[in-house]
């Protein structure tokens, strides 16, 4: 005989089948889902809570930092307003030209220098103010990024 025909009159044996291993096997793999699944909630209810504290106090710092900046805008406005309703006083006293130009010069200068100052003084608020309300946002972000790392 050749050899195709000695390896056809063989038997070949296949494993059986046992149910207990199968099932054993099936509850270690269902056990292990359902664990990497409340792993998987615990960190995704973490998360969750952190995201609200963060929007929580990134709301609270919104609102402190809306209100100073509101404060300092109707304390420039009414230094505006009293600057311009004494310089009416000062311009119905005027007796001559000259001293309608000197002071008119003087006001308009006075009020340039002023409005840089309060500008400045806003926007020094204002970056401030970016800088507070996004600080809880960015610091959840950068945990989240460190622990998505680790993983």
């Amino acid at each position: 005989m050749s050899k195709t025909a000695a390896k056809t009159n063989e038997t070949i044996e296949f494993p059986t089948f046992d149910a207990s291993k199968a099932t054993d096997q099936f509850r270690a793999f269902a056990e292990k889902g359902a664990e990497q699944s409340k792993e998987t909630y615990s960190k995704m209810k973490t998360g969750a809570e952190e995201a609200q504290k963060a929007l929580e106090t990134t709301l609270e710092t919104a609102k402190s930092v809306g209100g100073d900046l509101s404060l300092k805008t109707i304390a420039a406005m009414r230094a505006n307003a009293d600057a311009g309703f004494s310089h009416l006083e000062a311009l119905a006293g005027v007796k001559s030209i000259s001293d309608f130009v000197e002071l008119q010069t003087a006001f308009m200068r006075k009020s340039f220098e002023t409005a840089v100052e309060q500008g400045k003084e806003l926007q020094s608020i204002g970056s401030k103010a970016a800088t507070d309300v996004s600080k809880p946002v960015k610091d959840v972000f950068e945990k989240a990024m460190k622990e998505l790392k680790v993983a």
